[in-house]
């Protein structure tokens, strides 16, 4: 009689009972296997449960199943300082860049110079990520004081993606509006900061003036952006790192949430 061969997807189970033969228990087979696989079969768990508990928490603030938190959570400051030094937060970023730009290609615009993109401007077209890694990466309550004071600096970065995407918009006929929630009164090291990064043209900055001051975030930009198509213009694309910048009506007809896992504003 001739026998039939054994799929191939039998062959680490036939090796894994002629262990048990040959070894005579189960602790063998673990001595035979990598550390860290010892740990999850006697375990269950993985050395890395903290940063996988980070990385889902992560999860829930960047699809706002988070809520309205106030501070990251301890355990986590060493990984969301990981992260944004790290390679993930660039892909990130990458992707939410990259997904702009393949909308914007589908657009058709007026040519009227009034479509529009706006971009917030905190962690969407400049990082602040210097001065969060001096201060423990939003572990703790902000500080308005010392921020300004970095503010006033002006050395805030572009976030590389972020400045590749506003040339390449600007490059297809997008008009660009940054919609920030600086106050008026930072307007001068805003423009400059924003120069020295790239940012070398745009249709309008628009911040807090003395009447915006105290709004919820929503509140202020879906009603600065309600004034902008009162004026005609049309609001094709909305980037920001908060929903609150994306949130309101009138929303843009795109809106894409870049990765911040330092801080919620509502």
């Amino acid at each position: 009689m001739t026998s039939t061969p054994l799929p191939a997807a039998f062959l680490p189970l036939l090796l894994l009972l002629s262990c048990f033969a040959s070894c005579g228990s189960a602790k063998s087979i673990l001595r035979t296997l990598p550390e860290d696989h010892r740990l999850r079969l006697s375990t269950g768990r993985s050395r890395s449960s903290k940063n996988q508990y980070c990385d889902s928490w992560r999860l829930s603030v960047e699809t706002n199943n988070a809520g309205k938190w106030r501070t990251i959570p301890t355990k986590c400051i060493s990984y969301v300082g990981a992260y944004m030094d790290g390679e993930k937060y660039q892909s990130d970023s990458d992707v939410a860049a990259h997904d702009s730009l393949t909308f914007a290609k589908d657009v058709t615009l007026a040519g009227d110079e009034k479509d529009i993109w706006v971009f917030d401007v905190d962690e969407t077209v400049l990082s602040n990520a210097p001065y969060y890694a001096d201060n423990g990466w939003g572990s703790g309550l902000f500080n308005e004081t010392s921020f300004d004071e970095w503010v006033f600096q002006a050395k805030a970065p572009a976030l590389s993606s972020s400045l590749k995407l506003y040339n390449e918009l600007l490059g297809l006929g997008f008009q660009v509006v940054f919609l920030t929630g600086r106050a008026e009164n930072q307007r001068n090291v805003t423009v400059q900061n924003l120069l020295d990064a790239g940012y070398h043209s745009w249709e309008r900055l628009i911040l807090r003036g003395d009447s915006d001051i105290g709004k919820p975030a929503v509140t202020y930009k879906s009603g600065k952006r309600a004034e902008l198509e009162a004026e005609g213009y049309r609001i094709y694309g909305n980037s920001g790192d908060q929903w609150s910048d994306l949130f309101g009506l009138p929303m843009a007809v795109r809106s894409f949430k870049l990765p911040n896992p330092m801080y919620y504003i509502s």
